[in-house]
């Protein structure tokens, strides 16, 4: 079912019991199971609207066929860290956002682990009805390889950058749409309403969008809400799927967004406004991070496919809002 779903929005009975090798009616029966827990759904004559990437709206009628759930989903990718004896166990949830749902949990040597599941098209993708033709040789891109997509994509900044040693968790393993990271101690910024050193912490976060870009790279969504803040009030950045490179297409507006966003949040929790701060032309860069990212598994195709993705639900949240 899994793997029908690459290119399938529902998956026929004939080709899941093609891919499984498996009489038709044994695979009936047991997708009749698995929905009873939840963990498959079974859709027939479904209107769909799509739109496509033309902006252009077509309708039509999905087959009789199966999906799988989040539940399904999740249950494959911890059963795969289990075998890896990655995860021991999940917690509590101890967070959750526009495109991801963050648990507490443990290795099976008990020490703590933080499991985040990526759920692209929560908010964005919900608006837009149903799945797209993101992909050239795909009738559809489902949720789950876009889930799938963006984990990969934070994995591999978060190995990349954790060892040019910026703050943030140490990435542990990634399968699926879930990424395990270790357990940072603190608290986010968004939450803070009173620092020692409020100049400090400014200067601290400046630092980081200008050693990114040095690196190569811009954060893409740095604010409140993706920074966490120890005891000691260093701060640690906890979300990177919005990453782009400073060769990008929008660089310079993603630079001035990162550093817009910290400016405003200090000036409106904290009441400090500093007439320093980084500016896009002055950036140079040094290294190549971003080449390296691209090495590491995360490919400048898979990179088109997610910004496609970002630029759309961007537009469509933007609409809405004027509404």
């Amino acid at each position: 079912l899994e793997m029908g779903m690459r290119n399938h929005e529902l998956v026929p009975l004939e080709l899941i019991a093609s891919i499984s090798k498996i009489h038709r009616g044994a695979v009936s029966c047991s997708l009749i199971n698995l929905a009873k827990h939840g963990t498959v759904a079974h859709e027939r004559g479904k209107r769909c609207k799509l739109t496509l990437l033309c902006c252009e709206e077509i309708c039509r009628i999905l087959d009789d066929g199966y999906r799988l759930t989040t539940l399904g989903y999740d249950i494959l990718a911890l059963k795969d860290l289990c075998s890896r004896e990655v995860v021991g166990a999940v917690g509590n949830q101890i967070g959750v956002g526009k495109e991801s749902d963050v648990f507490v949990g443990g290795d099976p040597k008990l020490n703590d682990l933080v499991l985040k599941f990526h759920r692209l098209g929560r908010i964005s993708f919900r608006k837009l009805k149903e799945k797209r033709d993101y992909c050239k040789k795909r009738k559809s891109c489902s949720w789950l390889y876009l889930s799938s997509l963006a984990a990969a994509k934070e994995f591999a900044f978060l190995k990349a950058l954790h060892d040019h040693n910026f703050p943030l968790p140490r990435p542990i393993d990634r399968c699926r749409h879930v990424v395990v990271m270790d357990l940072i101690n603190g608290t986010t910024l968004c939450h803070v309403q009173k620092l020692n050193d409020v100049e400090g912490l400014y200067e601290k976060l400046m630092n980081i969008i200008v050693r990114l870009a040095r690196y190569g790279l811009i954060h893409g969504d740095f604010n409140e809400f993706n920074i966490m803040l120890t005891e000691e009030e260093e701060p640690v950045l906890i979300d990177l799927p919005q990453m782009v490179s400073m060769d990008h297409t929008n660089a310079q507006f993603y630079f001035e967004r990162d550093v817009n966003c910290v400016r405003t949040f200090f000036r409106r929790r904290f009441n400090y406004e500093s007439e320093l701060y980084p500016n896009f032309d002055a950036m140079t860069r040094k290294y190549n991070l971003d080449v390296e990212v691209s090495a590491s598994g995360f490919t400048p195709r898979m990179s088109k496919v997610y910004e496609k993705v970002l630029f759309q639900s961007y537009l469509i949240l933007l609409k809405n809002s004027c509404y």
